[in-house]
């Protein structure tokens, strides 16, 4: 006996109508902010007023991503995507951390040049851009953290802002050190704590996106103790093809075969199998096979399941197997 649920709601309480319009808000202020630091990061002859520019720059770029990928995942399945354009999101954060990983590289070669040899610096223009820059983001910062941010996408665009914020803050406090005391070095100090920075939140999303393209599962749930879980169900034999992944950020998905002992009522099990996986773990989107134990040719349902054959230590024929990998 077969059976199959899809469960739905993957809705997270902030539309995307609503997202498109405070990314957009948070695009401009920054594009416009980052023009103007251009042009005073090259009259003050400041590395780390550049540095912040170019990850407004990564920052602008994230933002026009994850609006593009919003669009994209709102379309329907067709053709040969059953899942839509879901995973487009994922392709964006990858992105965003891969760009963060290459930049924070370039800034950390040129701030280690400019410790070695380092050029004037107008301390007061560093000083100002900071200040107004803390203002300008923190307000980009408050737009975005409106958004969705259970998508990877959003919190990839929201995490570069956030980074940013902490990169005019040590810019500011690098000009201030340059005004009162004239210590040069202290903006290609600044430029390396935002290299730093960037390269944390690029490593983040970098792992982050690749768990969900090699479909591993949510780092929330351990599928071995997941499938332990399910074992304990009163009536359940034995789990095996046990599989969680996430479609996209915020959208975890499961299936597995399960096998049930004889005489009882596969329908019934299903349910409350999708209810322990829905309430407990937040798995909505399952998929389940379930069939009834055939006794000693119970392993014939699968001879070659995939990861590990959990077995019921209680279900009545099952014996004291404990779950055990699958070779």
């Amino acid at each position: 006996m077969t059976a199959e649920a899809h469960g739905h709601g993957h809705g997270h309480g902030v539309s995307a109508e609503a997202d498109r319009k405070l990314l957009s808000g948070a695009l401009a202020l920054i594009v416009g902010f980052m023009v103007a630091e251009v042009v005073v990061g090259l009259a003050a002859g400041s590395l780390a007023l550049i540095t912040d520019a170019a990850h407004m720059l990564t920052d602008a770029i994230a933002i026009i991503l994850a609006l593009i990928a919003i669009r994209l995942a709102a379309r329907p399945p067709a053709g040969g995507f059953t899942y839509g354009f879901k995973r487009v999101e994922i392709l964006s954060a990858q992105a965003n951390g891969i760009t963060l990983l290459l930049l924070a590289a370039y800034f950390v070669y040129e701030a280690v040049n400019r410790m070695i040899d380092p050029p004037e610096v107008k301390g007061a223009l560093v000083l100002i851009t900071g200040v107004v820059g803390i203002a300008v983001n923190l307000l980009a910062t408050y737009l975005i953290s409106k958004a969705n941010r259970s998508s990877l996408n959003v919190e990839g665009a929201f995490q570069h802002i956030l980074n940013d914020l902490f990169a005019f803050i040590a810019t500011a406090i690098a000009g201030l050190v340059v005004l009162l005391t004239g210590f040069a070095r202290a903006d290609a100090i600044a430029a390396l704590v935002v290299a730093a920075l960037m390269l944390k939140a690029g490593v983040s999303l970098v792992r982050d996106s690749g768990r969900i393209f090699l479909e591993a599962a949510p780092a929330r749930i351990d599928p071995q103790a997941l499938g332990t879980e399910l074992c304990a169900v009163e009536g359940v034999v034995e789990v095996h093809d046990l599989h969680v992944w996430e479609i996209t950020s915020g959208e975890p998905a499961a299936s597995a075969h399960i096998l049930v002992a004889q005489g009882l009522d596969c329908h019934q099990i299903r349910v409350k199998i999708e209810g322990l996986l829905a309430e407990r773990h937040q798995l909505t989107h399952s998929t389940l096979q379930v069939d009834h134990a055939s006794g000693n040719d119970r392993d014939a349902h699968c001879s070659d399941a995939h990861g590990t054959v959990h077995r019921s230590i209680t279900a009545a024929g099952t014996g004291p197997d404990p779950a055990i990998p699958n070779h």
